[in-house]
Protein backbone atom coordinates (compact mmCIF):
# COMPACT_ATOMS: atom_id res chain seq x y z
CA UNK A 1 0.00 0.00 0.00
CA UNK A 2 2.68 2.12 1.09
CA UNK A 3 6.47 2.68 -0.08
CA UNK A 4 8.99 5.05 1.24
CA UNK A 5 12.32 4.90 -1.00
CA UNK A 6 14.85 7.22 0.54
CA UNK A 7 13.04 9.77 1.87
CA UNK A 8 14.31 13.15 3.15
CA UNK A 9 13.25 15.88 4.54
CA UNK A 10 15.38 19.20 5.77
CA UNK A 11 15.19 23.30 7.01
CA UNK A 12 17.66 25.15 5.28
CA UNK A 13 19.27 28.23 7.24
CA UNK A 14 21.62 30.58 6.06
CA UNK A 15 24.53 28.36 6.46
CA UNK A 16 23.26 25.29 7.45
CA UNK A 17 20.70 22.18 6.32
CA UNK A 18 19.37 20.56 9.20
CA UNK A 19 17.60 17.45 8.41
CA UNK A 20 14.33 16.04 10.02
CA UNK A 21 14.23 12.69 8.34
CA UNK A 22 16.87 11.01 6.55
CA UNK A 23 17.11 8.05 4.25
CA UNK A 24 13.68 6.61 5.31
CA UNK A 25 12.99 3.36 3.84
CA UNK A 26 9.11 1.74 4.89
CA UNK A 27 6.78 -0.07 3.29
CA UNK A 28 3.40 -0.88 4.60
CA UNK A 29 0.98 -3.38 3.44
CA UNK A 30 -2.59 -3.37 3.58
CA UNK A 31 -4.41 -4.08 6.59
CA UNK A 32 -1.44 -3.55 8.77
CA UNK A 33 -1.69 -1.59 11.86
CA UNK A 34 1.72 0.30 12.44
CA UNK A 35 3.23 2.48 15.89
CA UNK A 36 5.19 5.02 15.14
CA UNK A 37 7.44 5.79 18.38
CA UNK A 38 10.70 8.01 19.26
CA UNK A 39 11.71 10.65 21.27
CA UNK A 40 10.62 14.60 20.60
CA UNK A 41 11.98 15.87 17.82
CA UNK A 42 12.63 12.72 15.71
CA UNK A 43 10.54 13.12 13.07
CA UNK A 44 7.68 10.93 13.62
CA UNK A 45 4.77 13.85 12.98
CA UNK A 46 6.82 14.99 10.20
CA UNK A 47 6.70 11.47 8.71
CA UNK A 48 3.28 10.75 9.35
CA UNK A 49 2.09 14.61 7.37
CA UNK A 50 4.43 13.09 4.29
CA UNK A 51 2.82 9.75 4.75
CA UNK A 52 -0.65 11.41 4.62
CA UNK A 53 0.28 13.87 1.80
CA UNK A 54 0.06 17.40 4.06
CA UNK A 55 3.60 17.94 3.57
CA UNK A 56 5.99 17.24 0.40
CA UNK A 57 9.69 15.30 1.13
CA UNK A 58 12.74 17.53 -0.31
CA UNK A 59 13.73 14.15 -1.88
CA UNK A 60 13.18 10.29 -2.55
CA UNK A 61 10.35 8.74 -3.92
CA UNK A 62 6.99 7.88 -2.16
CA UNK A 63 4.77 5.50 -3.79
CA UNK A 64 0.62 5.03 -2.13
CA UNK A 65 -1.60 2.17 -3.89
CA UNK A 66 1.22 2.12 -6.64
CA UNK A 67 0.90 5.84 -7.46
CA UNK A 68 3.94 7.60 -7.72
CA UNK A 69 2.34 10.39 -5.23
CA UNK A 70 6.18 12.23 -5.30
CA UNK A 71 5.43 13.17 -9.06
CA UNK A 72 1.72 14.09 -8.05
CA UNK A 73 0.92 17.59 -8.17
CA UNK A 74 -0.85 19.51 -4.97
CA UNK A 75 -4.18 18.94 -6.56
CA UNK A 76 -3.60 15.42 -7.46
CA UNK A 77 -1.92 14.80 -4.21
CA UNK A 78 -4.75 16.55 -2.29
CA UNK A 79 -7.28 14.40 -4.47
CA UNK A 80 -5.53 11.17 -3.39
CA UNK A 81 -5.42 12.32 0.28
CA UNK A 82 -9.25 13.39 0.40
CA UNK A 83 -10.32 9.97 -0.91
CA UNK A 84 -8.29 7.45 0.77
CA UNK A 85 -6.96 8.88 3.78
CA UNK A 86 -8.55 10.36 7.59
CA UNK A 87 -6.53 11.90 9.97
CA UNK A 88 -6.75 12.43 13.45
CA UNK A 89 -4.40 14.98 15.28
CA UNK A 90 -4.25 15.17 18.90
CA UNK A 91 -5.34 18.65 19.50
CA UNK A 92 -8.72 17.21 17.95
CA UNK A 93 -8.85 19.74 15.18
CA UNK A 94 -12.91 20.48 15.32
CA UNK A 95 -13.97 23.44 13.74
CA UNK A 96 -15.56 25.91 16.73
CA UNK A 97 -18.58 26.80 14.86
CA UNK A 98 -19.67 23.86 13.64
CA UNK A 99 -21.83 21.05 15.44
CA UNK A 100 -21.08 17.77 16.37
CA UNK A 101 -23.39 17.14 13.20
CA UNK A 102 -21.43 19.37 10.82
CA UNK A 103 -17.91 18.73 12.08
CA UNK A 104 -18.57 14.96 11.11
CA UNK A 105 -20.26 16.15 7.61
CA UNK A 106 -17.23 18.52 6.77
CA UNK A 107 -15.63 15.88 5.22
CA UNK A 108 -18.87 14.46 2.60
CA UNK A 109 -19.39 18.22 1.39
CA UNK A 110 -15.98 18.14 0.04
CA UNK A 111 -16.46 14.95 -1.72
CA UNK A 112 -19.82 16.06 -2.92
CA UNK A 113 -21.85 13.56 -1.43
CA UNK A 114 -25.04 14.13 -2.31
CA UNK A 115 -27.96 15.51 1.31
CA UNK A 116 -29.73 12.46 1.59
CA UNK A 117 -26.67 9.70 1.17
CA UNK A 118 -24.72 12.41 3.51
CA UNK A 119 -27.56 12.44 6.28
CA UNK A 120 -27.98 8.66 6.28
CA UNK A 121 -23.92 8.11 6.88
CA UNK A 122 -23.28 10.87 9.44
CA UNK A 123 -26.76 9.25 11.23
CA UNK A 124 -24.93 5.85 11.13
CA UNK A 125 -21.35 7.18 12.60
CA UNK A 126 -23.12 9.39 15.27
CA UNK A 127 -25.37 5.85 16.58
CA UNK A 128 -22.03 4.07 16.30
CA UNK A 129 -20.15 6.48 18.80
CA UNK A 130 -23.21 7.09 20.95
CA UNK A 131 -23.44 10.79 20.08
CA UNK A 132 -26.94 11.15 18.76
CA UNK A 133 -27.62 13.25 21.93
CA UNK A 134 -25.09 15.27 21.34
CA UNK A 135 -25.18 16.00 17.67
CA UNK A 136 -26.00 19.81 18.15
CA UNK A 137 -23.36 20.57 20.54
CA UNK A 138 -20.53 22.41 19.92
CA UNK A 139 -16.98 21.54 20.72
CA UNK A 140 -16.45 23.64 23.61
CA UNK A 141 -19.56 21.82 25.19
CA UNK A 142 -18.03 18.41 25.25
CA UNK A 143 -15.14 16.28 27.13
CA UNK A 144 -12.01 15.87 25.43
CA UNK A 145 -12.77 12.15 25.14
CA UNK A 146 -16.01 13.60 23.22
CA UNK A 147 -14.40 15.48 21.17
CA UNK A 148 -11.52 13.10 20.03
CA UNK A 149 -14.25 10.88 19.12
CA UNK A 150 -16.27 13.39 17.09
CA UNK A 151 -12.60 13.67 15.27
CA UNK A 152 -12.55 10.00 14.75
CA UNK A 153 -15.90 9.83 13.66
CA UNK A 154 -15.02 12.32 10.87
CA UNK A 155 -11.63 10.45 9.82
CA UNK A 156 -13.56 7.29 9.07
CA UNK A 157 -17.05 8.57 7.46
CA UNK A 158 -15.81 8.54 4.26
CA UNK A 159 -14.37 5.14 4.64
CA UNK A 160 -10.67 5.54 4.33
CA UNK A 161 -7.93 3.22 3.15
CA UNK A 162 -5.90 4.54 5.68
CA UNK A 163 -6.01 6.27 8.69
CA UNK A 164 -3.38 8.19 9.95
CA UNK A 165 -3.12 9.32 13.53
CA UNK A 166 -0.67 11.64 15.92
CA UNK A 167 -1.04 10.78 19.48
CA UNK A 168 -4.23 10.94 19.61
CA UNK A 169 -4.68 9.94 22.72
CA UNK A 170 -2.05 12.45 24.07
CA UNK A 171 -4.88 14.77 25.47
CA UNK A 172 -7.01 12.06 27.05
CA UNK A 173 -7.21 10.49 31.13
CA UNK A 174 -5.90 7.33 30.96
CA UNK A 175 -9.95 5.01 30.82
CA UNK A 176 -10.38 7.37 27.34
CA UNK A 177 -7.29 6.24 25.72
CA UNK A 178 -7.78 3.07 26.16
CA UNK A 179 -11.66 3.50 24.70
CA UNK A 180 -9.85 4.45 21.42
CA UNK A 181 -7.11 2.09 20.91
CA UNK A 182 -9.64 -0.39 21.48
CA UNK A 183 -11.70 1.43 18.87
CA UNK A 184 -8.81 1.57 16.51
CA UNK A 185 -8.46 -2.26 17.14
CA UNK A 186 -12.00 -2.87 15.62
CA UNK A 187 -11.23 -0.87 12.94
CA UNK A 188 -7.90 -2.59 12.23
CA UNK A 189 -9.66 -6.18 12.30
CA UNK A 190 -12.64 -4.62 9.87
CA UNK A 191 -10.07 -3.95 7.21
CA UNK A 192 -8.70 -0.41 7.78
CA UNK A 193 -4.73 0.06 7.55
CA UNK A 194 -3.57 2.50 10.61
CA UNK A 195 -0.78 4.13 11.45
CA UNK A 196 -0.82 5.88 14.38
CA UNK A 197 1.99 8.25 16.36
CA UNK A 198 2.04 7.49 20.05
CA UNK A 199 4.45 7.60 23.33
CA UNK A 200 2.88 5.24 24.83
CA UNK A 201 4.36 1.56 24.87
CA UNK A 202 1.59 -0.32 26.06
CA UNK A 203 -0.27 1.80 23.15
CA UNK A 204 1.69 1.35 20.58
CA UNK A 205 1.53 -2.71 21.35
CA UNK A 206 -1.99 -2.34 20.41
CA UNK A 207 -0.29 -2.35 16.74
CA UNK A 208 0.63 -5.35 14.75
CA UNK A 209 4.35 -3.49 14.43
CA UNK A 210 6.26 -0.95 15.90
CA UNK A 211 8.61 1.39 13.67
CA UNK A 212 11.43 3.27 16.30
CA UNK A 213 12.92 6.78 15.12
CA UNK A 214 15.46 8.61 16.46
CA UNK A 215 17.25 12.04 14.58
CA UNK A 216 15.19 11.27 11.97
CA UNK A 217 15.88 7.46 11.36
CA UNK A 218 14.50 4.36 11.66
CA UNK A 219 16.42 2.47 13.99
CA UNK A 220 14.28 -0.09 14.47
CA UNK A 221 11.65 -2.09 12.75
CA UNK A 222 9.77 -5.23 14.66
Amino acid sequence: MIKLTDIDKWVDSRFQRTFILKGIKLEVQEGEFLSIMGPSGSGKSTLLNIIGMLDKPNAGEYFFLDEPVHKFNDRKTSKLHKNYIGFVFQAYHLIDELTVYENIETPLLYRGVKGKERASMVAEMLDRFQMVAKKDLFPEQLSGGQQQLVGIARAIIGKPKLLLADEPTGNLHSEQGEEIMELFKRLNEAGMTIIQVTHNEKYAEVGTRIVKLEDGAIVSDK
